[in-house]
């Protein structure tokens, strides 16, 4: 990649490594993160009305610099036609729900950095089939709407650590990170 990307979509399966490659990406550019899933979630898990979500999206997306992580297919009509690059990850859904697990374990009661205030981790049956269903229930739905408000933007595909750390590896270290 001659010119890094200023303007990143990370798509995936949850625990699908999503975030993590987010602050990874973002540290070895130098640019913002935006979390999601952070500006979604209200605490207690409480959902906030569509309007209120999408301004404060638009808000966050106003510079020029930024790498978003996660699907929320009704934003994607703010944030793909600026895109200059779609990442999806695409690990197995086994690594998912383990990752999914981990996190569960790791962070119990706690929110994690990734997630709003007042948003404790918790384990959720429902959340599990979400991920064991993915690729049936939302996948299609996801890269149908990409097709739709991105067809011209470039997309990586990552099905494995190492297929990340190795596209990590092509972005210049414009942030002092470390691969």
């Amino acid at each position: 990649m001659d010119v890094p990307p200023q303007r990143i979509v990370i798509l995936g399966r949850s625990g699908s490594g999503k975030s993590t490659l987010a602050r990874m990406l973002g540290a070895r550019l130098d640019l913002p993160v935006v979390h999601l899933d952070a500006l979604f979630w209200q605490p207690g898990w409480v959902e906030p009305d569509r309007e209120s979500f999408r301004q404060r999206l638009t808000a966050a997306l106003a510079g020029d610099r930024w790498i978003t992580d996660g699907n929320f297919s009704n934003t994607f009509d703010l944030r793909l036609p600026r895109a200059d690059l779609i990442v999806w990850v695409e690990v197995p859904r086994l690594v998912s729900i383990c990752r999914a697990l981990r996190r569960v374990w790791k962070y119990y009661g706690r929110t994690r950095p990734d997630l709003a205030p007042g948003c404790p981790e918790r384990l959720d049956l429902a959340f599990l089939r979400y991920i064991w269903n993915f690729d049936r229930d939302m996948k299609p739905k996801i890269l149908a709407a990409v097709a739709q408000h991105g067809p011209g933007v470039p997309m990586v595909t990552l099905h494995d650590d190492a297929e990340a750390a190795a596209f990590l590896a092509t972005m210049p270290d414009r942030g002092g990170a470390r691969s």
